[in-house]
């Protein structure tokens, strides 16, 4: 059963969506911060990966001006947004208090 982007995103917790580029250095930082939050919040949130090479419309439709851009959706509306490398914790403190 293939699930769309639109329909993730409507998801009643929290979808995380990680704006990135295989040439990105950050990007690459962001990888391993991703992994342990997941690990450590295991269901209560879903992490997505989209590389914005890769998929051009869906980067324009979110303005994405540069990588990585994090993006929290909950129930389809923007919960946060931040570009750059963000901390574990503050990851994790964004993710419990929207998810």
């Amino acid at each position: 059963m293939a699930t769309t982007f639109q329909e993730l995103i409507q998801s009643d917790k929290a979808v995380l969506v990680d704006f990135f580029a295989e040439w990105c250095g950050p990007c690459k930082v962001m990888a391993p911060i991703l992994h342990d939050v997941k690990q450590k919040l295991g269901d209560k949130v879903t992490i997505l990966k989209i590389d914005i090479d890769k998929n051009r419309p869906a980067a324009e439709h979110f303005q994405i001006q540069g990588v990585p851009t994090l993006i929290l959706f909950r129930k389809g509306e923007i919960k946060w947004r931040q570009s750059g490398v963000v901390d574990p914790k503050s990851l994790e403190s964004v993710i419990n208090r929207y998810g």
